[in-house]
């Protein structure tokens, strides 16, 4: 699942790993990236020492045996993770999706975290350059999942998503335990505070606030990306 920041892509995480036939993993190549950019995350040094900083491990271990004799591996991975120095041949060994949100939401929930992001940070370049590989690859659009549609409706969602993946939706993931996960990266502390007292999908609820003047064109930049990718999103 490709996503960017802040688009309930650990809340979706929650759901896969509330199932008895999926392990899931979080954000496998947040180390490389880290490593890589030396950007200043918070809980950087922490988040590097605790995966391999080689993308070539992480791939092999991603597209190899799916661990602890689960049948489905949930992957969950942040698009702008995926530097340019990794080569996309692996892509078509996984079943690629993607996640989006609204910009001026995506925005306003980043720029409580990033107080200054780049377009790359909202990862929407990266999610349409890996779209079209996979599209090219395929001959047809991979599934698109809204975050906004999955709120609203989450079982007909994640049930439609499911049906074209193709793996079967299960009830057990529409309601979750509360609290933190041994998946959850060591960033958690940083991100995951609302996820963590989830005890399922919140309800949609649009957002008043707006994008600080000085930040609308970022959210220019962003608004043609999205729409290209919402275009091809699941609807019911």
């Amino acid at each position: 699942m490709w996503s960017g920041p802040r688009n309930i892509s650990s809340a979706l995480m929650r759901a896969w790993d509330n199932r008895p036939d999926t392990v899931v993993c979080d954000e496998p190549l947040y180390g490389h990236y880290l490593h890589m950019t030396g950007f200043d995350h918070p809980a950087a040094e922490e988040v590097i020492a605790s995966q391999s900083t080689d993308w070539r491990e992480v791939v092999a271990w991603l597209t190899g045996p799916i661990p602890d004799q689960h049948t489905v591996f949930y992957q969950k991975h942040m698009a702008h993770h995926l530097l340019p120095n990794i080569e996309l041949d692996w892509l078509d060994q996984v079943v690629n999706c993607f996640l989006i949100r609204s910009p001026q939401e995506m925005l306003t929930s980043l720029l409580e975290i990033l107080p200054n992001p780049s377009l790359s940070d909202t990862g929407l370049p990266q999610q349409v350059e890996i779209f079209h590989h996979v599209q090219q690859r395929l001959g047809s659009a991979p599934p698109v999942l809204d975050s906004r549609d999955v709120l609203e409706h989450p079982r007909q969602m994640l049930s439609a998503f499911c049906n074209l993946i193709p793996v079967p939706f299960l009830d057990s993931m529409l309601h979750w335990p509360a609290g933190q996960r041994e998946t959850d990266g060591v960033w958690a502390r940083h991100w995951y505070g609302n996820v963590e007292k989830s005890t399922g999908f919140g309800v949609y609820r649009p957002k008043d606030k707006k994008v600080p003047e000085r930040f609308q064109p970022l959210l220019a930049a962003c608004e043609p990306l999205y729409q290209e990718l919402a275009a091809h999103r699941i609807t019911i």
